[in-house]
This record gives C-alpha cells, structure tokens and sequence, in this order.
C-alpha cells in the first residue's frame, strides 16, 4: 500500500449534530456497532458510511453496514479474529458476527502520485484497474462515486460529518458524482448502473451534468469483466424496482451492452410483445421480492431472453427441424452469445434452459406425461414462465388455466380433468390386427 506524494485542500466539512438528525444506535446493527466500538477504543477513526447513512437519514431500513477507518486491513484482521481480508482491486476486511458481515475499508486517496504499480493501477484508457492508495479522512470523502454516498456517521460523538454538500442533494432529491463525470465513469463505467440503479431505488433524479455523458459512454461496460456484470444486475434487477430500472437503463443505452440480442428483439416488438412479456416478468420479480419471496435469477434471465430464443427458434423450425430438437438449438446458441456479456453461473443457466425445453410439454396432456412434467424439478418455475406467456397473449390461456386447476385440486378431481382431455372410447382408433395370410394352393 502506498500514501500519495501531493496533498490537496479540501473545504472544510459540515458536521450534523445528533440532535439534528434521525439516526439512532439502535438503527445500526450490534455487529456493525461492535466493529465502531473496538477501532475507536483501539485509537482508530472509525466512521459508518455509504449507503447504510444514507438509508438511515432518508428513512430506509439499509441492507448493509460498511465502515471506513484508517487502520490498514492488516491492523483490523488483527483487531478481529472473526475477520477475513478479501479482493485484489479493492483489498478490505470482512468481519463476520453468524451471517452479518461488516465491510471495513481503509480510507482510501486519489491516484495521483502513487508509484507503485501494486496499489494503484489505471488502464491506458483511465479505467482504475487496482484501488489500494491509502489516504485521509477527508480524501476518502473525496473520491467516493456519488455525494450521497460521502456521508460519515461518527462513532465518537454520534454525528454526520458531510464533505461534499451531500445533505442538500439528499433533501432535493439529486444524485449527483463527485468530480468530473467522464473521468469518474472512464475510471468505472459501472458507475452509470449504479447512478441507474441508486435513481430507481431512491426516485432521485441524476444531476444534470452527472446524467448527460452516460449515453456517450455505454459502451464502456463492453470493458467489464462479464462475472462482475452478473453481480451488478443481480443488483440491478433484484433491489424491488426492477421494472423502473429497466426503462431507465433502456433511456440511457445501459441495457444494449447488457443485453444485445434482447435489445436486438425489442426493435422488431408486435403490438407490444415482447415488451409487455418483460414488463409482466419484472413486475412479477418485484411483487415476490415485497413479499419476501424466494426469487432466483434463473427466472429472470429466461425472461430476458427469450424472445431471443424464441425468434431462433422460429428460424430453425423453418429450416425443416422439428420442434424440440430447434428449441434446445435455440436455447444454447443464445446461452452461449450472451455468457460473453454476463457470465452467467451454470448454477443459473441450466435451470435457465430447463424453463425454457419444458414450455412445449404443457401443451401434452396424456396421463403419463402430465405425471412427468409434474415430477420435473423445474416444473413450477416452467409453470410460472408459461402462465405469464399466457397473460400476455404468447401462450394459450384456457391451457394455462388447465394446469392451474390441476395443481389446486385433489387426486380425484385431477383425474377428472385428465378424463376430459382423453378421447372418448368410442371415437379412439382400434388397432388392426393384420390378416393372417392363407396359404397358397402352391403350399
């Protein structure tokens, strides 16, 4: 780790006091507090930060609590037995208290003056490639992504400490970078999901001067390693506002490098599908999420591409081959295209194209077959995936409302329906035995 040669003055920064402000200790959780509590009587500066006072100032319950001090990672793995240093381009400490992990980060300085290639590296085109520059207090602040995420409740005396004018911005409503946008972005062109997704979550509105090079520079995030793309639209799509952050990623181009072949298929939408297919999935994923509903990208991802599979599909039926051998085509050749812009774990991708094979065998209703689907492990998610292709026209709605029936009745009643879906016996073809052959007169 390296401290960078060249100081810079910053303004002096606003403190709220206690009183003048909503965050209480028993809003932070005991982990997150036992962290606060050991580096500050180890004579560290120990400060939470980020989006968790941010949640607390705007009312908001946070998901998670990271703290920022100026003991090295080193310094705090010793403090906690309990703790784990992770990352190469960003090295910090976990401390684990049961399933609660406190991120505690050293105070991190800008890039400028830092030598040694080992803690501070940036691309030739100004992306920051390793972050592990040591720096102050105030230089931190400075170097945060976003003013809403500069803010510092301090430990000693319970306060907010503001650098960057963020409790103005909070109060209007702006998200706003800190520091000169396109640098910002070139440095991480993950920026522009966050700005997408922090302003879908929080309803702000990105700034003016932070929102107008994101349309310039989309392309950026082809640069992104395609495991890190996954996290961030998991992110993205699964924070309870996905169909928000959706059309606001497809506003500022974010969605093409994400998902081409989809963005692709959009441009050809009929009366509104396969639009409405998505905004139905979406819609979907952020009603089970307020639920408290387990969600799995699984789902998701068949979503959002199959109308690309679906379009392939077409393709290869009209070449001559039958149904289920093209869909299964259909299902690898857009699987494998799109893993090249996010990875994709099999974990996710397998029951992905599971969802996907299993549409046409809701359309089989023999007796056997219907057993099978029903055993399948992928049979609800199928089921589900079938019904919203249903509500919106794709699929066939008194089939959907079949399977429906069949699920909420008892053993007796599913017999019923499968009774009615079988021909009756006198109009079921007899099988013919063949004749027997007399034998000749030669014989």
């Amino acid at each position: 780790m390296s401290t960078p040669h060249t100081t810079q003055a910053y303004p002096e920064p606003t403190i709220i006091p206690r009183a003048e402000h909503g965050i209480s200790r028993a809003q932070i959780s005991p982990g997150a507090l036992k962290v606060l509590y050991r580096l500050k009587d180890a004579g560290f500066a120990a400060y939470l930060v980020g989006g968790g006072v941010r949640d607390l100032l705007l009312g908001r319950e946070p998901k998670d609590f990271d703290i920022a001090t100026n003991a090295h990672p080193d310094e705090v793995r010793a403090l906690f037995r309990n703790s784990r240093l992770i990352g190469r381009r960003f090295r910090l400490a976990h401390v684990r208290f049961g399933r609660d992990v406190i991120e505690v980060a050293t105070f991190r300085a800008p890039h400028d003056g830092a030598d040694d290639v080992d803690c501070a590296e940036l691309s030739d085109d100004g992306r920051i490639l390793r972050d592990n520059v040591y720096g102050t207090f105030e230089q931190d602040a400075w170097r945060r992504d976003f003013t809403i995420n500069a803010l510092y409740y301090d430990i000693r005396n319970f306060s907010v400490v503001d650098h960057t004018n963020a409790m103005a911005d909070i109060k209007a409503g702006l998200l706003r970078l800190i520091g000169d946008p396109q640098v910002r972005y070139r440095e991480d062109p993950v920026r522009m999901l966050r700005a997408v997704r922090f302003a879908a979550k929080l309803g702000f509105r990105i700034e003016t001067s932070s929102e107008a090079p994101i349309l310039e520079m989309s392309s950026l995030l082809s640069d992104i390693a395609p495991a890190r793309l996954f996290d961030e639209v998991l992110k993205l799509l699964h924070g309870g506002v996905a169909l928000e952050t959706f059309e606001l990623l497809r506003h500022y181009g974010l969605f093409r490098p994400l998902f081409p072949l989809t963005e692709e298929a959009l441009a050809h939408e009929v009366q509104g599908y396969p639009l409405t297919f998505i905004a139905r999935a979406l819609e979907n994923t952020d009603r089970r999420i307020a639920e408290n509903k387990p969600v799995t990208p699984a789902f998701l991802f068949a979503a959002l591409l199959w109308e690309p599979v679906r379009r392939r599909l077409a393709e290869l039926i009209s070449d001559g081959i039958p149904e289920i051998p093209a869909l299964q085509m259909a299902a690898a050749e857009v699987t494998s295209e799109q893993v090249r812009h996010i990875a994709i774990p099999k974990r996710f991708s397998l029951p992905m194209r599971e969802i996907w094979t299993l549409q046409p065998r809701f359309a089989q209703r023999q007796p056997k077959r219907v057993a099978r689907l029903l055993a399948h492990p992928r049979f609800r998610a199928a089921y589900d995936f079938y019904c919203l292709r249903a509500e919106v026209g794709e699929a066939d709605p008194e089939l959907a409302a079949w399977w429906t029936q069949l699920q909420e009745t008892d053993a007796s009643g599913q017999q019923a329906l499968l009774q009615q879906t079988q021909p009756s016996p006198s109009t079921r073809k007899r099988r013919r035995r063949p004749r027997k052959r007399k034998p000749s007169s030669d014989a």
